[in-house]
């Protein structure tokens, strides 16, 4: 009596979407605007724009830079344009924010660029669990990409999953 083992969730024709394929891997700098401020509080124009010329931006090269202002201190739009004017030649990417904010805005841009082709009227189980913490906005933004394509979206792994959207 050899039966044969059938692997049933290899037959299903479920796709699996791992979101840490998506996660940003690369070294991300911060680039703070307080220790070039007067007095570490106040933007002076002359000064500022004297710092920034001095300033040695290859420290950014090829880098992701999330530009910040860590002090409480009223920032004019233009000063952050200024900054970029430095990094946008040396630099890989700018972002706003600090580190966790950047990492985010990079995620949400990853899984944005996913091509929605691929998964076109298919069952879909986005992977739950993982070695990097995914933060709730991920799972958002890709059910809100796969929701008008899929055939289904679940949660979890193949074997067992969490139903979350069914065409009807």
């Amino acid at each position: 009596m050899s039966e044969e083992i059938v692997n049933k969730i290899a037959a299903s024709g479920l796709i699996t979407l791992d979101l840490e394929e998506y996660y940003p891997k690369e070294e991300i700098s911060v680039f703070d605007l307080q220790p070039h401020l007067f007095m570490g509080m106040i933007l002076k124009e002359k000064d500022f724009r004297a710092t920034l010329q001095q300033y040695d931006w290859s420290v950014y090269q090829d880098k992701i830079v999330a530009v910040t202002c860590s002090a409480d201190a009223i920032i004019p739009m233009w000063a952050y344009m200024l900054v970029a004017t430095y990094l946008q030649p040396v630099s890989k990417d700018i972002v706003f924010g600090d580190e966790k904010t950047a990492r985010q805005q990079i995620f949400l841009r990853n899984i944005s660029a996913i091509p929605t082709d691929a998964f076109m009227d298919q069952r879909i189980v986005v992977k739950g669990c993982g070695d990097i913490p995914i933060g709730e906005f991920a799972y958002l933004e890709i059910t809100r990409k796969l929701r008008p394509v899929a055939k289904s979206i679940m949660y979890g792994e193949p074997c067992s999953t969490v139903p979350i959207y069914k065409k009807k």
